[in-house]
């Protein structure tokens, strides 16, 4: 398509070049006549030329800015001429220019302050593609999905405005929240996932700490009397075998209350971890010396996978103790009889594994009270839960496959 700047001289010219044939035909008898015709054509053409030139350097200048504007340029700015029309299309431009060159500042700094945001927000982030597939994560979401890979089925299976809260391993909880933006005119959708372990352990304790305390103030002011009463009978009266017998077996069931009762307690009054550097290794085989007779007894044998040098953790000694006996009794009660429990270190990590039944109800482990045993009391993976986090580790406990169950600690 022809510019207009050229349709422009074509006219001029066609239009001079008339004029130039016509003043021939017309004055050619007459050589002043067209002298003077030509002098006025060739003034003609000055002007025209001027003209052209003042007409086509604002569209020159406009097209010079619109191609900064389409190289995103917006630094490009034109000085003021001193003629009227040219001034004010400078004005309007410049003003439009500094106008989008703020817009975009504010956007790009909005756009890091917002990344900035995602990157450092202890709330994991989990933004999909058009088709519903994960495209991008922050640093949070992507550890979770290391150590929990079934969230992602369950991020997916969630609907927009949807919100819920998963325990997936028994110990933490998670709080799902699925939301959507437009993005090109479609909608694209984004996940948010939050955890509410801390909020809920801390509640979760002020209860049972509460209901233990209550509990244990009745049976020790119960247990007192009732046990002085009971030995200044068995001293101060002569009585007959049965008696004594039912008396010595009421004195020895307190007794049974009264330690049962102390178990709740000491889940209760578990003080900060003194930690200091402790040898794992030391303290896996000491741990494994004590648990043996119970195990030969269930034909249940301890197998060791450990580094020849020392392992060596910043750890309360004793409460890390405490914890490995109640997670290998939890194998033990778990196998049976006849099965093994494997110890084994790696990179920050102790993984004990056992060839028991599996776990049936991985959301209940962990929650005070609950056991599958009838005998069961319930505090013994609670009180290996406190014990854990109050030394800031990361745990689980899930069966991988047949026979196969093992509980990892992540030390840090």
């Amino acid at each position: 398509m022809m510019k207009l700047k050229t349709k422009y001289l074509l006219f001029v010219a066609i239009l001079h070049g008339i004029a130039l044939v016509l003043t021939y035909f017309i004055f050619r008898e007459n050589r002043w006549l067209f002298l003077v015709s030509e002098i006025f054509i060739a003034l003609s053409l000055v002007v025209a030329w001027r003209l052209y030139r003042q007409l086509i350097a604002p569209l020159k200048m406009l097209m010079q800015g619109i191609e900064a504007i389409r190289d995103k340029d917006f630094n490009v700015r034109f000085l003021a001429t001193g003629k009227y029309e040219m001034d004010q299309l400078i004005s309007v431009y410049n003003q439009m220019i500094d106008q989008l060159r703020e817009e975009r500042t504010l956007q790009e700094q909005q756009h890091f302050f917002l990344e900035k945001l995602i990157q450092t927000s202890p709330t994991g982030i989990i933004i999909l593609d058009y088709d519903g597939n994960l495209q991008q994560v922050n640093p949070r979401a992507q550890q979770l999905l290391k150590t929990l890979p079934s969230l992602l089925s369950e991020v997916k299976a969630l609907g927009s405005g949807d919100s819920r809260s998963i325990s997936l391993n028994g110990v933490n909880t998670y709080k799902l929240q699925k939301s959507h933006f437009i993005d090109r005119g479609f909608p694209r959708h984004f996940v948010m996932v939050e955890e509410l372990t801390a909020e809920i352990l801390a509640a979760e304790k002020n209860v049972y700490g509460k209901v233990i305390r209550m509990m244990a103030h009745e049976v020790n002011n119960t247990i007192g009397p009732v046990n002085s009463i009971i030995a200044s009978t068995l001293q101060a009266q002569p009585l007959d075998a049965q008696h004594r017998s039912a008396l010595e077996v009421a004195a020895e069931r307190n007794q049974h209350l009264n330690r049962f009762m102390r178990n709740f307690a000491d889940l209760v009054k578990l003080p900060p971890p003194d930690r200091k550097r402790t040898d794992l290794t030391a303290i896996i085989k000491q741990v494994a010396l004590l648990m043996e007779l119970p195990a030969k007894d269930k034909n249940i044998r301890f197998r060791f996978h450990l580094p020849a040098q020392t392992v060596w953790v910043q750890a309360d000694s004793h409460q890390l103790e405490q914890a490995l006996i109640n997670i290998i009794r939890n194998s033990i009660d778990a196998i049976g009889r006849e099965g093994d429990i494997t110890f084994s270190i790696g990179r920050d990590t102790l993984e004990i594994t056992d060839t028991g039944g599996g776990i049936q109800e991985p959301a209940s482990l962990f929650t005070p009270f609950y056991s599958t045993k009838p005998d069961g009391q319930g505090i013994g993976l609670t009180l290996v839960r406190e014990i854990l986090l109050g030394h800031g580790w990361d745990f689980s406990l899930e069966t991988y496959g047949e026979r196969d169950t093992r509980f990892i600690i992540h030390f840090r």
